[in-house]
């Protein structure tokens, strides 16, 4: 198991201000609306959660227009 498989990042503005990493998805996709709810007010905030096993983006919040 990869603990540093599943990966959270929150941007504002396009600047990096929180990362996180997890080895189970479930976990940082239950940690995805904490983040919304804690920072998802600063100025253009995006949370990205991306597999980086994969490479593959598995949700982003706000969603992509």
């Amino acid at each position: 198991m990869n603990p540093d498989r599943f990966h959270l990042t929150l941007t504002s503005a396009g600047r990096p201000v929180m990362h996180g990493w997890w080895p189970v998805e479930a976990t940082a996709r239950g940690l995805l609306p904490v983040w919304v709810g804690s920072w998802g007010e600063l100025p253009d905030a995006r949370i990205t959660l991306v597999d980086e096993e994969t490479g593959e983006t598995l949700t982003e919040w706000p969603e992509p227009s």
